[in-house]
């Protein structure tokens, strides 16, 4: 599956990167694909960020859709080349899916995965109990610290843009009753926004 940059998700930066890493250490990764919209006008490069990820409070309904439109989702986003946003057609079709499980279109359903992966990022793979992102990339850079087997320059690189993490936390979780909706259905959600090639 292509890993699609998400500009939800990279409002908080590395943090993201680090709710995927949490997952993949538990063999399952997020490669969702998003549309990305081109700028209105051109920024700095230190300047250009995406747009903040829109906090909703999650419901039974919207988690059991995201689970539902996932497989026709991944249909779709596995035949795009890698790191290319989709096109009209492709998005259309993303729309469809969205919309077939009961989402407004493919941004709500977007938005839903975004607040899904922001309460993803802290939960601790091992436990699965919600210890918060600093808990759960801390956990990551002693893991990988005390890894033998890890070639020492992919260790490097990890440990950085772990260690980069810590400095660009991701945002506070405004809406407290979505750690124990997912927490409910964390399983389902690792098994199902995950990547097994990871």
């Amino acid at each position: 599956m292509p890993a699609l940059l998400r500009p939800a998700l990279a409002a908080f930066g590395v943090a993201c990167l680090v709710s995927a890493a949490s997952l993949a250490s538990s063999g399952a990764a997020f490669a969702q694909a998003k549309p990305q919209a081109a700028p209105a006008q051109p920024a700095a490069p230190a300047q250009q960020q995406a747009p903040a990820l829109k906090q909703i409070a999650l419901t039974d309904k919207q988690l059991d859709g995201v689970l539902a439109a996932q497989k026709d989702m991944d249909a779709i986003t596995e035949k795009l080349p890698e790191n290319t946003a989709p096109d009209q057609k492709v998005i259309g079709q993303l729309d469809g899916v969205a919309k077939k499980h009961g989402f407004a279109g493919y941004d709500d359903y977007n938005n839903v995965v975004d607040n899904i992966s922001l309460v993803l990022g802290g939960f601790d793979p091992a436990t699965k109990k919600y210890v918060g992102t600093e808990a759960v990339i801390k956990a990551q850079i002693a893991q990988l610290q005390a890894d033998k087997k890890m070639p020492a320059k992919d260790k490097k690189e990890a440990l950085d843009e772990l260690n980069e993490a810590l400095k660009t936390p991701a945002p506070a979780i405004e809406n407290k009753g979505n750690i124990d909706l997912v927490g409910k259905y964390y399983d389902k959600l690792v098994a199902a926004l995950g990547d097994d090639e990871n």
